[in-house]
């Protein structure tokens, strides 16, 4: 039997869409867009960093980093983040969403600049203390998932919810392409001061020594949009539901929230006193309650996290691919260092344009329409779709005269993949778990993801080589094949299709009704117990 709902916690659930609302999707938003800058924009950077630092007189082919080197500067923020999410998000139910939010934007900031300052007497030195700074971002990074996720989720109303937690995952998609747009004003910039002969013409003279502030300047600048938003970070108040279910200060809660919707609320301590001391609502991450009540919801959130972010990080194998295909990189020893900068800019510009941005989007449009589970199931049923098609006839979509379609059929795998479940997975962990426990689970999940991460974008970029050892990339071993790693990665969204069904659809739903914090726990031992009223398959 449900208990009476604590009266600001109702408010904020029946709440009009208000301004408050709109300033926390910006806010928390903000450090979406950070995040995803910070991580995407290095990849468009990695080729003038093996110009620079690994150039071999001689060589027909500009420098490039080797195999261990390029992982370890694309991947060590992604351990920090996974570590990251893992911490903060632990941290976040503890001290409170508040207090936490600011060091990670903090950490975010500074490491930003100390990344564009990375320094050393040889180009190992510099790229290990690069590794290090990276590593500190990530760190950042991590702590930004689960709590961005958890405060909107508390502040939102359970009527747009959805939309309001998705919107602020969509702003990764303005992210990635703010990194393209910035990385494209310096290098044009640079490429306007200092013209410099393509590789093939004078191959040391192909990279000017400005080249070096490129980098740097494009890494620094993650830290401003961040910094932007630290002022208006702190002076948010706490949300309500951690002050009264986790703090139990109903009068600091109440208070906070009229200020915020702008109506009176009454402090009910005893109703917070007696839900908090229900003993339904005392149980523990490891308790065998929690694995009654929530387990296969976190095996759900986690595994379908892994699963997409195996595949959906993966893309970095074709990309190279698909760009010359469609003559938007020609070969490298045809430009100089800057001009190969503003074309990979350009084309990941394109790209996130018309299939990334779009995708999000669509997800924030229709979540508390058709809900998360079916969002969820019909992305990954499309990506598992499209995987096979590009797959299965391979060899057909190597011929020139079909590389347009296979572009298309790339696009919209990861258009399903943002209006689906790379945008659900954000959403539904803030969403079902008590809210002592609700940041703490949003970092498990997210930290699932991102080792999915790392598997998908370094594991599949070995396994996706060519068998044959002539045809392998400078200084990787042989590997499966693209074709076989395609058929690979649509098994494993077919997965996903699968361990969706774990996934309770929470749409419409307050958190309190998805987490059975407000659910009455029967004395005797022969009633029946709570939780099996939250269905991990809609029905």
């Amino acid at each position: 039997m449900a208990k009476e709902q604590l009266q600001v916690l109702n408010a904020l659930d029946v709440a009009k869409t208000q301004w408050y609302h709109f300033t926390a999707i910006v806010i928390a938003g903000m450090g979406f867009f950070t995040d995803a800058y910070d991580l995407f924009t290095i990849s468009l950077v990695t080729k003038l960093l093996g110009r620079i630092y690994y150039h071999s007189v001689g060589d027909p082919k500009p420098g490039s980093l080797p195999p261990h080197v390029a992982s370890a500067v694309n991947g060590v923020a992604f351990c920090g983040t996974l570590a990251g999410q893992l911490f903060f998000g632990w941290l976040g139910d503890k001290m409170g969403r508040k207090r936490v939010y600011g060091m990670t934007l903090m950490l975010m900031c500074l490491s930003s600049v100390a990344s564009g300052l990375s320094f050393g007497k040889s180009a190992k030195g510099v790229m290990t203390t690069l590794c290090f700074f990276r590593f500190w971002l990530g760190f950042g990074i991590g702590g930004d998932y689960p709590l961005s996720a958890t405060i909107m989720s508390e502040y939102a109303n359970k009527k747009t919810r959805g939309a309001f937690i998705a919107a602020v995952f969509a702003m990764q998609g303005f992210g990635i392409l703010g990194g393209g747009i910035i990385t494209l004003i310096i290098s044009s910039a640079f490429k306007a001061k200092y013209p410099a002969p393509a590789y093939e013409v004078d191959p040391l003279g192909s990279t000017v020594p400005a080249a070096d502030y490129i980098w740097r300047l494009i890494l620094m600048f993650g830290a401003l949009p961040a910094a932007m938003t630290y002022y208006w970070r702190m002076k948010m108040p706490e949300t309500a539901r951690y002050t009264a279910l986790v703090a139990k200060n109903a009068k600091k809660a109440a208070a906070d929230m009229s200020k915020v919707l702008q109506v009176e609320l009454e402090a009910e301590q005893d109703k917070v006193e007696k839900i908090t001391h229900d003993k339904g609502n005392d149980f523990g991450l490891f308790s065998k309650e929690f694995l009654r009540r929530h387990g296969l919801h976190l095996l759900g959130t986690t595994s379908t996290w892994f699963l997409l972010d195996i595949a959906f990080y993966s893309q970095n194998l074709f990309q190279k691919d698909i760009f010359s295909a469609i003559g938007w990189i020609p070969n490298a020893s045809t430009m100089n260092a800057i001009e190969e900068v503003f074309r990979i800019a350009r084309a990941q510009t394109l790209i996130a344009l018309c299939s990334t941005v779009p995708g999000y989007w669509f997800t924030v449009a229709l979540i508390d329409v058709i809900g998360r589970f079916a969002i969820q199931l019909m992305g990954f049923f499309f990506m598992t779709v499209f995987m096979f098609a590009l797959a299965i006839p391979y060899n057909h979509w190597t011929h020139k005269e079909n590389r347009i379609g296979f572009v298309v059929m790339y696009s919209l795998t990861f258009f399903f993949a943002n209006f689906g479940p790379n945008a659900t997975t954000f959403v539904v962990p803030a969403e079902i778990f008590p809210a002592r426990l609700r940041s703490t689970c949003h970092g498990i999940s997210a930290a699932s993801g991102k080792a999915g991460a790392i598997i998908g974008a370094f594991g599949f970029l070995y396994a996706a080589q060519s068998q044959d050892p002539a045809k392998t990339d400078k200084g990787y071993p042989p590997g499966i094949g693209v074709k076989n790693t395609l058929l690979i990665l649509g098994g494993i969204n077919c997965l996903g299709v699968l361990f969706t069904f774990l996934v309770p659809e929470s749409n419409g739903k307050s958190l309190e009704e998805m987490s059975q914090e407000n659910e009455e726990v029967e004395e005797t031992a022969e009633a029946t117990p709570t939780g099996h009223n939250v269905r991990t398959v809609p029905v």
